[in-house]
């Protein structure tokens, strides 16, 4: 089976060049691909399947596993004939986690090698005028509000430094600004707040558990409203997140479907698997069942 490995070498400095050395022991298993920019791990995901590759794996984080999966939902045919293979190598590697997988090169590159797989939902975005409109695929999670801010003020020469906490900074920052109002309709119903997150699996961010009853393969959207986003709403949710990694029930509306819109009267940003997006409205929507994924 025709293996190619898409490999973002900028991924985490000295872990990603060790990361290399231990593909290139491996290469006469698989092509090795190697990333220069953004979009980058997108067009050679799509140029793999176009050239017979059956098994694709991204190597490196939640962003180029995110690219990867657009190249192969954008060529015709390529999600019945291919396979995702992962070998995380970001900051925090939710779906890597979501699955289960090993965050080693060695247990990773052996469970490609042992091949066995399932399929997830894939999710996708919408947004954008008439004629204008544009869709992202994700694998794992998205967001409208605080989070897709902080995304959007983080310094990433500071999270090459320090990885994840750059995301907290950026939140304590945004945290100061004002927060838009957001409405999120679903199938016969709507809440409106100032934060939404949704997923397809159970993990958000570094490992918190925020949907407790998600399924990678269950066909639903599962989120949860925020109604406000402020000092006392993270005195409040903070204590349980950092000892349990899970979200106090009473201070959320949870809700789930297979549509979900989101929408507000301001400029407000949404994120898809970790990276900005664009601005609201835009519509989720889900195509279960539809990503075939190696897994240990």
């Amino acid at each position: 089976m025709l293996t190619c490995v898409i490999f973002n070498p900028t991924a985490k400095g000295d872990k990603a060049r060790h990361f290399r050395r231990q593909l290139d022991a491996v290469a006469h298993e698989a092509a090795l691909l190697l990333t220069s920019g953004p979009g980058d791990a997108e067009r050679l995901a799509a140029q793999a399947v176009q050239d017979g590759y059956e098994t694709i794996v991204a190597a490196g984080g939640d962003g180029t596993l995110n690219e990867v999966v657009n190249g192969l939902a954008r060529e015709p045919g390529a999600l019945a004939g291919v396979r995702l293979g992962v070998l995380p190598l970001g900051s925090v590697n939710v779906f890597a986690r979501e699955l289960g997988l090993p965050l080693r090169f060695a247990g990773g590159w052996q469970t490609i090698l042992q091949g066995r797989e399932i399929r997830v939902d894939l999710p996708r975005a919408e947004w954008g005028r008439s004629g204008e409109r544009q869709v992202r695929y994700f694998c794992q999670l998205g967001g409208a509000g605080l989070d897709a801010r902080a995304i959007e003020l983080v310094d990433w020469s500071l999270k090459k430094r320090i990885g994840s906490l750059a995301y907290i900074l950026a939140g304590i920052k945004a945290l100061g600004e004002p927060a838009a109002t957001i409405l999120v309709s679903g199938e016969g119903w709507e809440a409106s707040g100032e934060l939404v997150l949704l997923g397809s699996g159970q993990r958000y961010g570094g490992g918190f558990q925020l949907f407790p009853d998600a399924r990678l393969g269950d066909g639903q959207l599962h989120g949860c409203v925020f109604p406000r986003t402020n000092w006392a709403t993270l005195a409040r949710v903070g204590p349980a997140l950092l000892l349990r990694r899970r979200l106090p029930e009473t201070a959320v509306r949870r809700f789930h479907g297979k549509t979900l819109t989101l929408r507000s009267d301001r400029e407000v940003p949404f994120e898809v698997d970790g990276e900005l997006a664009g601005r609201l409205p835009v519509t989720f929507h889900v195509e279960p069942q539809r990503l075939r994924v190696i897994v240990s």
